[in-house]
């Protein structure tokens, strides 16, 4: 197996003796992504984007938190960052990963909300995960734009941003970005992929994946979920979340 994120050129050649030549280069430069995460970020949110992203040719792809050193996940995995906010002054790909308790405090820190629309400003996409669009959302970037989110009180959250929630796997509206809960983020950096770089190249990036995917029963969404799981869930999420947003 080789990976495509293992090139280091702008552009790729590769001959077939059969189809002739296939030519990928990303039609804007792509050298800087960057992943913001804090403790408590919820796993794939953050890996997902982090391993498809990074297979854009000539970029380079890196977490950066309020600080920098050891950042624990939903479940205590540690992940070292070696970039602070502080340190970090343009991207051209920004991407927000969601979580729970600690998302929706991150909605209310001022100074991460003015790093975010400092980035933005000079990037080429800014993006949310899952809650992740809960902090791009509070920074007023998603204003009067169609967004997509994790299901929980979808609508009413963005509409508090006054962003229109459309219930999607992910949704782009200009230079934004949103995906909804989890596993979507990697459907929306294949769609970040796909637009930067063709289909023959996103195809490439899903094949090295063997991305496919064909759970074993249907679910995964609003739409293929019982009623009584659906009841079980917000009753979960109301116990997570209530305590932080009153």
């Amino acid at each position: 197996m080789t990976t495509l994120y293992a090139q280091k050129q702008t552009s790729i050649h590769i001959p077939e003796n059969e189809i002739g030549t296939i030519t990928f280069s990303s039609k804007v430069p792509i050298k800087n992504i960057g992943i913001f995460i804090y403790d408590g970020f919820n796993t794939l949110d953050a890996m997902g984007p982090y391993h498809i992203l990074s297979q854009i040719v000539g970029s380079k792809v890196f977490f950066i938190s309020k600080r920098k050193g050891l950042v624990r996940n939903q479940t205590g995995m540690e992940v070292k960052v070696e970039k602070s906010i502080d340190e970090v002054n343009h991207l051209d790909i920004l991407v927000i990963p969601g979580g729970a308790r600690e998302t929706y405090l991150h909605t209310k820190d001022q100074s991460l909300l003015d790093w975010i629309k400092r980035i933005d400003k000079g990037s080429v996409y800014t993006g949310g995960v899952c809650t992740g669009g809960w902090i791009l959302g509070a920074t007023g970037l998603l204003k009067g734009r169609n967004v997509t989110t994790n299901w929980y009180r979808a609508e009413e959250i963005m509409k508090k941003y006054g962003a229109n929630f459309k219930p999607e796997r992910y949704v782009r509206d200009g230079k934004y970005w949103t995906s909804a809960g989890v596993t979507a983020g990697m459907d929306m950096s294949l769609a970040i992929v796909n637009d930067l770089m063709g289909n023959q190249y996103t195809q490439a990036v899903m094949l090295d994946l063997e991305y496919d995917p064909k759970p074993p029963i249907d679910g995964g969404s609003i739409e293929k979920t019982t009623p009584e799981v659906k009841r079980f869930m917000n009753r979960l999420y109301d116990g997570i979340f209530t305590p932080v947003m009153k």
